[in-house]
């Protein structure tokens, strides 16, 4: 079991292997964070685990709200999870690597990272400026089957976006997919238009053919959906929104 301690950033989002994260950084304990990473060299990986949020919120209130108009903001690393902040977040996550960090003048931070591997959340330490975790990478097992499986999650997928797009919009070719099954399945589970709970189960498949088994039959449910619904706007297939952190 390989584990490794790195800063956490939860977020209401899931973040995949091989896809871009956009970030615009104003809390503080995120650009405590961020100035951390910088202080590791250009040409090693500045590296920080994204987790999915369960019950909470993404942002700490700033401001006394509704229903009790005197309650203080929360302060803090935890601000926004509770007490015990990893009963907030789902267990399973991935590790962003921050090829891009720039500070602007007000202190904030823009970032661009990409998700790299899986990782199991194992504990997590509200100690210090920002929140960090104990976590355990997941391998990626193919499972049986997966490329036969990838090719019928392409085939949906395209029938899919073509749907979601309407007919104004181009067609997705052979060339804007890949073919290496892992890198179809998170993919699609990114692209595709799900909630939180469903993408946060194909993270955590136990291996490559079960989640595109599992992508399969969402595509093809989501699909006879759209046909009765009016077109809906294309879906950006390489990046996640970005977080308002």
């Amino acid at each position: 079991m390989t584990t490794v301690r790195l800063p956490l950033f939860p977020l209401n989002s899931v973040l995949f292997p091989g896809l871009v994260l956009p970030l615009n950084i104003f809390e503080e304990r995120y650009r405590a964070m961020m100035r951390e990473l910088l202080k590791t060299g250009e040409d090693e990986p500045r590296r920080f685990a994204v987790v999915a949020i369960r019950d909470g919120r993404e942002v700490a209130p700033t401001a006394p709200g509704l229903p009790d108009q005197t309650a203080l903001p929360e302060r803090g690393p935890a601000a926004g999870f509770g007490p015990d902040p990893i009963q907030a977040f789902h267990r399973v996550g991935c590790i962003a690597d921050a090829a891009t960090i720039r500070e602007r003048e007000d202190g904030s931070f823009e970032v661009l990272a990409t998700g790299t591997t899986r990782v199991r959340l194992l504990s997590v330490d509200s100690s210090g400026p920002f929140l960090t975790a104990e976590l355990e990478e997941i391998a990626e097992d193919s499972g049986d089957g997966a490329g036969a499986l990838a090719e019928g999650v392409l085939r949906a997928f395209r029938n899919y976006q073509k749907r979601l797009a309407g007919a104004r919009e181009r067609s997705l070719t052979g060339a804007d997919l890949p073919d290496e099954p892992s890198v179809v399945s998170y993919l699609v589970a990114a692209a595709a238009v799900l909630d939180i709970p469903a993408k946060q189960r194909l993270l955590q498949a136990p291996d490559t053919a079960t989640r595109l088994a599992e992508e399969l039959k969402l595509l093809r449910a989501e699909t006879a959906v759209i046909r009765h619904l009016p077109s809906l706007p294309a879906v950006d297939l390489t990046r996640t929104p970005t977080s308002p952190n």
